[in-house]
């Protein structure tokens, strides 16, 4: 029993140590800890293009890097900015995306009561997508629903006004949705 036990550390351990020697690819998830500042600990995942964003660093090639040099690349442009030299903590988040993390997918966010991604199985327009997500919240501000979409390498928005649909006005922007499509629901603002 303790041979099994021993084992299974053994295995999972090489497996985290695998996966933080293996170089960053677009898409991975990667965890980013700045012991000074924990403001600055977050979660980012590495671009298309293999670069990532962070606070104070700006954009770094983070693609083809492993998680170890990573972390050096972060402490020498973060040196400046602290008394002490930094103590930056890189490592992977998770492991090489699943079938179904590939599976196609729309993104609904802001002021719905589910957000996040839902797969696109069928053929679905915005007030189908919207009523998937459980709905508007009661801040949402239904005139102001936006849809970014790339088209050709460029982002397009389109703007679609929930009211207006609602009360027959509008149902052309009602538009059918595309994989990789997020909806952005945003807020009220104070006069709204």
């Amino acid at each position: 029993m303790r041979i099994l036990v021993l084992l299974l550390l053994l295995l999972g351990s090489s497996g985290t140590a695998l996966a933080q020697s293996a170089a960053l690819q677009p898409g991975d998830p990667v965890n980013i800890s700045v012991y000074q500042d924990p403001k600055l600990d977050r979660t980012v995942i590495v671009g298309p293009t293999g670069m990532i964003s962070f606070p104070l660093a700006g954009q770094i090639r983070a693609g083809g890097l492993t998680p170890a040099q990573l972390e050096n690349v972060l402490r020498q442009r973060l040196k400046g900015r602290f008394t002490e030299e930094p103590d930056v903590t890189v490592g992977l988040a998770a492991l090489r995306p699943t079938e179904e993390d590939l599976k196609p997918r729309i993104f609904i966010t802001g002021e719905v009561l589910r957000p996040g991604f839902y797969v696109m199985r069928t053929r679905r327009d915005l007030m189908q997508a919207i009523a998937e997500a459980g709905g508007f919240s009661p801040f949402a501000a239904t005139r102001r629903i936006q849809v970014r979409r790339k088209i050709n390498g460029a982002e397009s928005i389109f703007v679609f006004n929930y009211n207006d649909f609602f009360s027959g006005v509008n149902l052309a922007d009602n538009i059918t949705l595309r994989v990789g499509d997020i909806i952005i629901v945003p807020e009220k603002g104070l006069f709204e």
